[in-house]
């Protein structure tokens, strides 16, 4: 899927919350090209010529190849977060909260891969201040998982002795989806959360 497929929220244009709409084509531009040939083997006039502009006018935009990056990493760590929120703050058992978060983070990582490889995994490549910005966002991240396993513990739903420990492993199984998943694979986004969800519920020893 490309990423002219894909949207940072899941709906409508791609990545529509960007404007002008020359910033917004040499973000889309830049995300499928880092995510083929990675950050540093990408340069701006790699960019520039996806988006059919030239590479002086790419710096009108985004003053650095980083800049882009730093971009494309805060929409897409905003997007992940809004969904966990949404299923941490829901009403209901700890278990359909659970259940609903991992539902729903999967299916962003399947639908929106590419998108999302390179948002959880060119981290490394940001500087000091903007990366410490990122690492912020998935401390929330990791916070609103934690919070929901830790809620089926208190409420008697979960049998879980490690939650920082279990927090990770739910994380990392989710955001794994991002690397492998083929839209032409056996499994649809919408099926592959379900399977996840359920897998989750196993892990945690949430009461059946």
């Amino acid at each position: 899927m490309s990423t002219a497929e894909e949207t940072a929220g899941g709906e409508g244009r791609p990545w529509g919350e960007v404007t002008p709409d020359a910033a917004r084509r040499l973000l889309v531009a830049a995300v499928e090209a880092f995510a083929e040939r990675g950050y540093h083997a990408t340069t701006t006039r790699d960019i520039a010529g996806r988006a059919g502009m030239s590479p002086a006018a790419l710096y009108i935009h985004y003053k650095t190849k980083e800049e882009l990056l730093h971009r494309i990493s805060r929409i897409g760590h905003d997007r992940a977060l809004a969904i966990l929120r949404s299923a941490a703050d829901a009403e209901g058992t700890a278990a359909e909260r659970l259940a609903d978060a991992v539902r729903s983070f999967v299916r962003w990582h399947a639908a929106q891969h590419t998108t999302a490889r390179v948002v959880q995994y060119e981290l490394d490549a940001l500087g000091p201040d903007a990366r410490a910005e990122i690492v912020a966002l998935r401390r929330r991240t990791d916070a609103a998982v934690r919070g929901i396993i830790e809620d089926g513990v208190a409420a008697g739903e979960f049998d879980v002795p490690d939650v920082p420990g279990t927090t990770l492993a739910v994380l990392s199984l989710c955001i794994d989806v991002a690397r492998w998943f083929n839209v032409d694979g056996p499994r649809t986004p919408d099926e592959v959360g379900a399977l996840y969800a359920d897998l989750v519920l196993r892990m945690v020893g949430a009461k059946r």
